[in-house]
């Protein structure tokens, strides 16, 4: 392991696009050296990897990883601390999203949407809390406003990321007081990119109270407040929906 990092060091998981590299970006803005997981993106993390050298040299380390793999994830907290030498956050952003209709559904999709939402959180949690605890470190999980209402057509995304909620709770039970474990249920942030059209997106941020839909940097925004400015927050699901779950 290399000496210990003077800047504390987060582990975020699917950092190479979308929502993942805002909340890259912000942590890495607010001071945080960064790890950047991904799976496929590599041309994106690399791309994101580059510029926030530009900006800060020797603060980000990119991780290639396949999260269903149960053997790959102590090595990824291990090339972690073996780059920085301490682990002092992480967000398990990494997530598999797309309707499973009852009666075509099938166990590859199962497996598939509860690996990425549910199993490797938790192991890899479970690996990097040895650092987490010397660090009194935070893990925050990209949960989902659907883990509590669910969306029709999804089930098994549905009942994979209200397993991440209850192992937000259960971790922040078992974790205290040295690790504090949270949560943020984004709404309507980014639409799917499958191109596939939702008709019902206008419907939606009507009947939410801010009538709008939020940003990737709304969700960020949660993420850094989490870690860094919320010593005596654990076991909290914070909603970033501008109010959805209020609606009917």
């Amino acid at each position: 392991m290399n000496p210990r990092h003077e800047r504390p060091v987060a582990l975020v998981t699917g950092a190479g696009k979308r929502v993942g590299a805002v909340i890259a970006r912000t942590l890495h803005a607010a001071g945080y050296d960064l790890a950047l997981h991904y799976r496929r993106s590599a041309t994106e993390a690399e791309r994101l990897a580059t510029s926030l050298e530009r900006q800060r040299s020797g603060s980000t380390y990119t991780v290639q990883a396949e999260l269903a793999d149960l053997d790959a994830l102590p090595d990824v907290v291990q090339r972690v601390l073996a780059r920085y030498g301490r682990l002092d956050a992480l967000v398990n952003n990494a997530s598999a999203f797309y309707p499973t209709p009852l009666g075509t559904a099938t166990p590859t999709q199962w497996n598939e949407l509860f690996a990425s939402n549910a199993q490797a959180p938790f192991f890899l949690a479970q690996a990097a809390v040895p650092a987490l605890r010397e660090a009194r470190g935070a893990i925050v999980n990209l949960v989902d406003i659907y883990a509590e209402r669910p969306l029709a057509q999804h089930p098994l995304y549905c009942m994979a990321k209200a397993a991440l909620a209850a192992m937000t709770r259960s971790l922040a039970l078992d974790l205290g007081p040295d690790v504090r474990v949270n949560g943020v249920a984004p709404g309507a942030v980014m639409w799917p990119s499958d191109g596939k059209p939702y008709d019902d997106q206008q419907a939606m941020l009507a009947r939410t109270p801010l009538q709008r839909a939020g940003s990737p940097e709304d969700v960020a925004g949660a993420v850094l407040w989490l870690l860094r400015d919320a010593p005596f927050v654990t076991g909290q699901i914070i909603r970033v929906d501008g109010g959805r779950t209020l609606s009917v």
